[in-house]
């Protein structure tokens, strides 16, 4: 039913899906950050390029400065002293340019000697670059875009003089040009081979990223398909537990919510068969009594009595299986501090009187001596419910014994009777509902089946068990075993089970 409606919903695109979700995530977030990280190589490649220019451009102008400073000429063997032509001729002489590298010389303000082969040999007639030599009385950086490409220029004037107007200007300049074309040529074709990398690992990463979100998440696949195959009546899909991650606890948290789904579907249905087989019975009797009724008063009478019998009875079932319903509910038992030797003692003044056999008190501790956290009315109710099924196995001379101790921080009580004893093949399913025996002393008809399903329930909810022992013709013993400190809250010593004080 439910699986054939959602199975098609499993089919849904899955680029909708919580794995296409992450995935995508995933790849935009490691792809923005291999391009940002490019980005910023690229930065400090040409951070690193402009510095390295810088470096070449000053050397060029130091290494010129202290031949104009402390050079000879080699033609005379003597001080330049301001000879300007025979500064840069023997500077370009004996200097020669680095790759991308260009010197250029105006003296008297025409151009004289440059570099062999500069990249562009009519940098001087850019404007910029012209400006800047007609106007230079200091050092001057320039970048223009030469037909060579990009070049970074710097103008050093050689020799200022005065002329008769009052205005300094010099008498020779010195131009150096590093032209970057090819450095940045380089430097894009270095990123472009990291921009091929980078779109390899967004690849290869999407792709494990896939694989490993599909691993991931396929505990949540197994529960997506054990949720599908989960039926009105089929609740037995469980997902195996893999790891103790997250997942792992979400998966047994899953299992644990099926396991208690299918006992309340267990324990309804139950519920439903007990009434369904039980109850027909009954009302089949109370309809046709019914149907039968007489005018005569005598006989309506005993129609009338025999069906508030009936009621009586289902009245009595119905309400053991409202017990046993409740059993599994949180609010089930109301535990409370409880003297068991009182509880003992009061529980067998109630139940003096039960059958024809002889009911007697067996060991019980004295009270004040041993305090546990019970709920008494549920205790008292099993333990009735064993009583009466003693006195539907006893009879006239035989006896029943009540007994109630304290064994290692264990509530034990015992119900021991000499009658008939119970058939072997029936000790298996005492405890199971609408189990019965065959060996009671006395009509059953009013019976349900489900005190001793009570009895376990009862035991159970409390943390305990509850046992049988018996021998056909010699008698049972019926053992209830509880924990007096479920909590661990009131100090019990297992040698010493009253409560520290």
């Amino acid at each position: 039913m439910s699986s054939e409606r959602l199975q098609p919903g499993l089919a849904r695109p899955r680029l909708r899906g919580v794995r296409f979700r992450v995935v995508v995530a995933y790849v935009v977030l490691v792809a923005s950050g291999l391009a940002v990280a490019n980005l910023i190589v690229r930065q400090m490649l040409l951070s690193r390029l402009d510095h390295t220019v810088e470096q070449a451009l000053s050397q060029e102008v130091e290494e010129l400065r202290q031949l104009a400073e402390g050079g000879v000429d080699p033609t005379t063997g003597e001080p330049f002293r301001g000879d300007v032509e025979a500064i840069f001729t023997t500077f370009l002489n004996r200097n020669v340019p680095s790759d991308g590298e260009a010197f250029y010389t105006v003296v008297d303000g025409r151009g004289f000697l440059t570099s062999f082969e500069p990249p562009d040999r009519r940098l001087l007639d850019i404007p910029e670059v012209a400006d800047a030599v007609a106007e230079a009385t200091s050092s001057t950086r320039v970048d223009v875009d030469t037909s060579a490409g990009p070049a970074r220029v710097l103008v050093v004037p050689l020799r200022q003089e005065v002329d008769e107007s009052g205005e300094t200007t010099p008498r020779g300049v010195f131009v150096v040009a590093f032209f970057t074309a090819e450095e940045r040529a380089e430097i894009d074709d270095a990123l472009r081979v990291v921009a091929l990398v980078s779109v390899l690992v967004v690849v290869a990463s999407s792709i494990a990223a896939w694989s490993l979100a599909g691993r991931v998440l396929r505990p949540v696949a197994r529960l997506t398909d054990a949720a599908t195959r989960i039926t009105e009546t089929d609740l037995s899909a469980r997902i195996p537990v893999e790891g103790r991650d997250e997942l792992a606890q979400l998966t047994e948290t899953f299992n644990s919510m099926l396991d208690r789904l299918e006992a309340a579907v267990t324990s309804q249905r139950q519920f439903l068969n007990d009434i369904a087989h039980d109850l027909r019975t009954p009302l089949t009797i109370v309809r046709g009594h019914l149907e039968m009724l007489s005018d005569d008063p005598a006989e309506r009478a005993e129609t009338l009595a025999l069906v508030a019998d009936e009621l009586e009875r289902m009245s009595r079932y119905v309400a053991d299986l409202l017990v046993l319903a409740k059993a599994e509910q949180p609010d089930f038992l109301r535990l409370g501090l409880v003297d068991v030797g009182e509880w003992a003692r009061d529980l067998y003044a109630k139940v003096a009187a039960f059958g024809d056999a002889t009911i007697v008190l067996g060991e019980v501790p004295e009270p004040g001596m041993v305090i546990g956290e019970l709920d008494a009315d549920r205790l008292t109710q099993a333990v009735l419910n064993l009583m009466v099924n003693a006195a539907q196995h006893t009879g006239e001379g035989d006896t029943i014994e009540l007994s109630a101790v304290s064994q290692g921080g264990q509530l034990v009580v015992t119900v021991t009777d000499t009658g008939s004893g119970i058939d072997p093949e029936l000790l298996s399913t005492m405890f199971v509902r609408t189990a019965r025996g065959d060996t009671s002393r006395v009509a059953r008809r009013e019976g349900t089946g489900l005190g001793l399903a009570i009895v376990r329930a009862i035991a159970e909810a409390h943390g305990g068990s509850v046992g049988v022992e018996s021998t056909v013709g010699e008698g049972s013993t019926f053992r209830l075993t509880v924990p007096l400190d479920p909590s661990g809250t009131l100090g019990i010593d297992e040698e010493d089970p009253c409560p520290a004080s």
